[in-house]
């Protein structure tokens, strides 16, 4: 290269750095919105020489599976590209549209035509996050391959004045969520916005898929098929077990590719194992007592990430690390999602720089944020599904060729069976698959709504339209007239105007003509609904985060409770702000976020049972081989085709241990069916808990129970009928009607700064419930909020298929004279319950030191029924 080509590639290459700095952020600005990659001289060629090329000056040979999704591309195809975190999904993606554009006739550029460029490539990600370090990567090859892209970033974090300037200038490329896609839906220029787009990219989209929001983007790819005609969507994803539909919900036509990703990626899954696990703790869930051993694992590390699974967890043990290690203060991290938006973006910068030793998170950094300096992650307690494991093992050595590194950190002795399992499946390749969601009517509802507030639709043509997504293509004329009426008045709430929304002019077009609910739908797009949240924030300084408003509501001022990692003391609470101060020295509450505990997988659910049946194939099981031993000696270790059953006595009553092994939701349910039937024979009340191995029914007395009448308690017959009259369906369909209400816009939660507190919006659509159940009950809402509380709640599909298993399963009842392993925890789930002025790990700690005194012999034989009372 000549001393001038030299000098040229060097000024651009500075040029860009300085673009893609992190500088402070002027007055009302946030980071960079805007990249304009500038082309640096290089002799004209075929675009693939040119990608060549540049793999080859960083040292690397792209992979098969690149060269084949850029081919199949190029040829116009579409499809999911499947492969693990760190191998280069994002530039498979990425560089085909680069090469056409590369390739494209001279004259047939835009910039150097004069004329504005069109949007090409839409990049939607699940998480501002990922999207701020998508839109990084995706700018870094452009110069270099002398391609002058303008890309831009387009989140709820963009400030109004950027994405103006994005209107004026045009994009060649954007990186945005499916929030703002719905939002960018609702304007209306949608042919000059997306007339000339080539390709959608849906990043992560194991993560979409099987969710509202998944549904979202399947709505907003049928629109964007319809305006242009000619366009590629290519899904990426890393961790799907049902790969072939999940590419049939992101390409309903029929055709598309999936292309696995072949190259080895090493995931090194080891456990810390307690050293006597006699004196481990047998139940609980923070483990907070290993927290040297993970110090010391931290410290040989470069950068580590500690995943903990909910956010009160990631609290204490952030807490915990800085109280054993205080000179890591200011070198590791909290990162969760009710932390301020600054404190999270510190951490971010500080893993991608090097500067943080480890950081202490939650889900929030389960995606494929690319922080190479990690080596190494730490999860504490069982990660509850594979793909969970797999993802999270992914974010280190986030780069091809690069071992990825877990160890897992048991919370109680029983999880390391559990860490044991999910490395075997991993290793199996059994991945859990993601059923996608059926029409759900409030997610139609909205998007109708948003499409009427740009351009407007006519009925037949958008029928047609919203068929060809997989959520809806078996949508009846019936069910998509009663969307349309819905959307025009509210059903029966068609006599007040704020539920009159759409209005079909003389053309037969649908519009929202009133400028007032155009704005109040357009504020409240999207289908993330959580309980309304106060912001706290320091009487002189910063914000800190958020807490929920159910938690701040039973504190006084004075109190005191832990937020990102700091006591503070509530000062005030006004309008949903809580103005605190530096507490000082002393005990704290940590605030507990709703999100309920995440159940064991069915995948994992399977290899626990056949773990325990071998515990010598691993270090893991081997090491728990005492507590087996015992569970065996006082009851019995269940194969996978038995269902145990222990039935034992205290001073408490009688405890009814059940053991499915199905995951905490589907006991809760079979926990509830089991007392209700229960109930219809003898006149008992019963108090219950479950966790992911079974459940416990406690009675104040004894009754007659045998084998006979355990089968009958988990008949298949009237199973449904049953369920619902236990766990009265209708008023947790009623609560969970607030969220259907929110999506659909029945509700407004307000404009920014001025929000409904969480109590108005259950309040009103409680009301509006009632009023459908009364006035309309044939509402299909009121049938979805029914049909979605039994799914989340007890996960229903799997419940029913429980039943079916536990037909063909061998019952084992077991009379133990003794508590046992596996009851153990159980009893602390009931204890968890109760008022006490001792701490719950003691009182379970002095269990278990009980039971390890000598046994006496089980009965395994029943005695007959003492009649039903």
């Amino acid at each position: 290269m000549k001393p001038e080509e030299r000098r040229l590639v060097a000024e651009a290459a500075r040029r860009l750095r300085k673009q893609l700095r992190r500088e402070p952020p002027k007055e009302d600005e946030g980071p960079p919105t805007t990249i304009e990659s500038t082309a640096l001289p290089m002799h004209r060629g075929r675009a693939i020489e040119r990608v060549e090329a540049w793999f080859a000056r960083r040292g690397i040979e792209p992979f098969a599976f690149q060269r084949e999704v850029w081919s199949r591309y190029l040829a116009g195809e579409s499809g999911l590209v499947h492969a693990s975190t760190g191998t280069g999904k994002t530039l498979a993606a990425w560089l085909g549209p680069v090469m056409e554009a590369l390739d494209a006739k001279p004259g047939s550029d835009p910039d150097k035509t004069g004329v504005r460029p069109r949007l090409q490539v839409l990049w939607v990600t699940p998480m501002r996050a990922l999207a701020a370090d998508t839109f990084k990567a995706l700018a870094e090859p452009l110069s270099e391959l002398g391609l002058a892209w303008r890309i831009g970033l387009r989140t709820g974090d963009t400030p109004s004045a950027a994405r103006a300037r994005q209107d004026r200038a045009g994009l060649h490329a954007m990186v945005t969520t499916p929030e703002s896609l719905s939002l960018l839906l609702s304007r209306k220029d949608q042919e000059k916005t997306f007339g000339a787009l080539t390709l959608v990219v849906v990043d992560e989209w194991h993560e979409l898929i099987g969710s509202k929001r998944g549904v979202q983007v399947e709505l907003a790819l049928a629109r964007l098929r319809r305006v242009a005609p000619h366009l590629r969507v290519w899904g990426l994803s890393a961790t799907l077990g049902n790969l072939d539909q999940a590419r049939e919900v992101l390409v309903p036509q029929g055709f598309g590719a999936t292309v696995s990703g072949t190259e080895p990626k090493e995931i090194v899954v080891d456990s810390l194992i307690p050293a006597d696990v006699m004196r481990f703790p047998w139940a609980g869930h923070l483990g907070i007592r290993s927290v040297a051993e993970v110090a010391a694992e931290i410290d040989k590390s470069n950068a580590t990430l500690v995943f903990t699974n909910v956010r009160s967890q990631a609290e204490l043990w952030y807490r915990a690390l800085l109280d054993h290690r205080p000179d890591w203060a200011g070198l590791i991290g909290l990162h969760h999602g009710s932390l301020d938006l600054s404190v999270r973006r510190w951490v971010e910068d500080g893993l991608r720089n090097g500067t943080l030793k480890a950081a202490v998170c939650t889900s929030s950094l389960d995606l494929g944020v690319d922080f190479s300096p990690v080596d190494r992650v730490i999860q504490i307690g069982s990660p509850k599904s594979v793909a969970r494991l797999l993802q999270r093992a992914g974010r280190s050595g986030h780069r091809p060729g690069a071992a990825s590194r877990i160890t897992c950190v048991p919370t109680h002795a029983l999880e390391l069976v559990e860490a044991a399992a999910a490395r075997a499946a991993a290793r199996a390749g059994a991945i859990e698959a993601r059923r996608p969601l059926r029409a759900p009517l409030d997610v139609l509802i909205q998007h109708v709504v948003t499409l009427a507030v740009g351009e407007g639709f006519s009925e037949g043509a958008l029928y047609d339209e919203v068929r060809t997504t997989h959520a809806y293509r078996e949508l009846t004329r019936d069910e998509w007239r009663w969307t349309i009426d819905f959307a025009s008045g509210g059903g029966v709430l068609a006599a007040y105007p704020e539920y009159r929304r759409i209005e079909r002019d003389e053309d037969g077009v649908y519009r929202v003509t009133n400028p007032k609910l155009a704005r109040r739908h357009c504020v409240q797009i999207g289908t993330i609904v959580s309980d309304a949240v106060v912001n706290v924030q320091f009487m002189r300084g910063d914000r800190i985060g958020s807490v929920e408003e159910s938690f701040l509501a039973k504190l006084s001022p004075g109190d005191v409770f832990t937020i990102g990692g700091k006591a503070v003391e509530l000062v005030r609470m006004r309008d949903m702000n809580a103005w605190v101060k530096r507490a000082g020295s002393g005990s704290s509450i940590v605030p507990r976020w709703l999100g309920g505990k995440l159940s064991l997988s069915g995948e994992l659910s399977k290899r626990i049972q056949d773990e325990l049946q071998r515990p010598d194939d691993s270090p893991e099981v081997q090491a728990v081989k005492p507590l087996i031993e015992m569970q065996r000696r006082r009851s019995h270790v269940p194969a996978p085709d038995e269902l145990l059953v222990e039935l034992h006595e205290t001073r408490e009553g009688v405890h009814l241990c059940v053991f499915p092994y199905a995951g905490r939701h589907v006991h809760s349910g079979l926990a509830a069916l089991a007392a209700w039937r229960l109930g219809q024979r003898f006149p008992l009340t019963f108090s219950m808990a479950f966790n992911d191995y079974g459940f416990e029914l406690l009675s104040p007395t004894a009754y007659g129970i045998d084998e006979v009448l355990l089968k009958a308690l988990f008949a298949r017959e009237r199973a449904m009928d049953d369920l619902l009259s236990s766990i009265n369906a209708a008023e947790l369909a009623r609560r969970h009607f607030r969220e259907i209400a929110r999506i659909t816009g029945l509700v407004f939660q307000g404009y920014p700064g001025d929000s409904r507190s969480a109590k108005q919006l259950q309040i009103t659509s409680g009301l509006l419930y009632d009023v459908y159940a009364r006035h309309d009950p044939d509402n299909l809402l009121l049938a979805q909020a029914k049909r979605e509380v039994l799914d989340r709640e007890l996960e229903l599909a799997r419940l029913e298929a429980t039943l079916v298993d536990l037909e063909r399963r061998r019952i084992v009842l077991v009379r133990p004279s003794r508590m046992t392993p596996l009851a153990l925890p159980l009893v602390a789930e009931q204890m968890r319950n109760k008022l006490s002025t001792e701490k719950l790990a003691t009182r379970v700690e002095r269990l278990q030191l009980a039971m390890q005194k000598p046994d006496s012999k089980p009965r395994k034989q029943s005695p007959p029924p003492q009649g039903e009372g």
